[in-house]
């Protein structure tokens, strides 16, 4: 029963990753598209450790915690570009 809830779930946050491609995609101002990339980034990582609890595979979420720094940091990176025109 657990299993079919998470399946459920999954589905759901998938659905509303698309919304957030869409965002990213036509999004008025940069601005919006870090946002939309940034909430897609911790989507695929709640996923991450949805497909962890599902399969019982506790390296999924070492896998999730590292992909959600990344994301954290790639975020961080491209504002910071569109701030100041250059990344030092």
């Amino acid at each position: 029963m657990m299993d079919i809830f998470v399946i459920v779930i999954i589905i759901f946050l998938v659905m509303t990753s698309f919304v957030a491609l869409y965002r990213a995609y036509k999004g008025p101002s940069a601005a919006d598209r870090i946002v939309a990339i940034n909430v897609i980034s911790t989507k695929v990582s709640s996923i991450i450790v949805m497909i962890a609890l599902i399969s019982h595979q506790s390296g999924y979420v070492s896998v999730a915690l590292i992909y959600a720094m990344v994301g954290f940091i790639a975020t961080l990176g491209v504002a910071k570009y569109l701030l100041r025109k250059r990344l030092d």
